[in-house]
């Protein structure tokens, strides 16, 4: 947000915490400027260009401070602001997150069992979300953890028409893993 502080000499001064330049805050020594309507002003002191700005009621913001000189433009640096924030805002709603839902599985588990994990999800995965698999292991088991990755490969298998294997099956710790995403058409 930018804030007002009172200058005797040129008026409002104004301080920001953004990425642009305004008013007073151009020190360079010409600048090209350019209209409110996008018209090519000229080359002209900065000084020149935020009395022109003032003339029109408007902020002098530096717009592309790499150029030679830099562009500066007449604009309501309040509505450009909003503007940007609303773009922002729109930009957000349309972006989709994608969460990671865990499914838990053990070694020992059932036909049944297995393909009501399978169809939980087949759900997550419709929805756009990535799958990821957990085989447990507990106690005695940990010494039959390569016998039981058939189970992992029968999961991704069941899963093969609408998901694909982000990552393979890894062992970590007393578990195993794999993560499974939704197919891209």
């Amino acid at each position: 947000m930018a804030e007002r502080h009172v200058n005797s000499e040129f008026g409002w001064r104004y301080t920001t915490i953004s990425d642009f330049m305004i008013n007073e805050q151009i020190r360079d020594r010409e600048v090209r400027l350019v209209s409110e309507n996008g018209e090519q002003l000229g080359i002209m002191s900065a000084r020149d260009a935020y009395l022109k700005a003032q003339e029109a009621g408007l902020d002098l913001v530096k717009i592309a401070p790499q150029a030679k000189p830099p562009v500066c433009k007449i604009i309501d640096y309040g509505k450009y602001r909003y503007e940007q924030a609303r773009k922002e805002k729109e930009a957000r709603k349309k972006q989709k997150t994608v969460e990671i839902k865990e499914v838990r599985l053990s070694p020992n588990i059932d036909t049944n069992d297995l393909n009501t994990k399978v169809g939980a999800a087949r759900k997550f995965l419709t929805k756009g979300d990535k799958v990821k698999v957990t085989l447990r292991f507990r106690g005695r088991e940990m010494a039959h953890m390569n016998s039981s990755r058939h189970i992992l490969d029968e999961f991704a298998e069941s899963l093969s028409d609408i998901s694909v294997i982000e990552k393979a099956p890894k062992v970590e710790g007393r578990s195993m893993t794999m993560v499974l995403t939704e197919k891209r058409n």
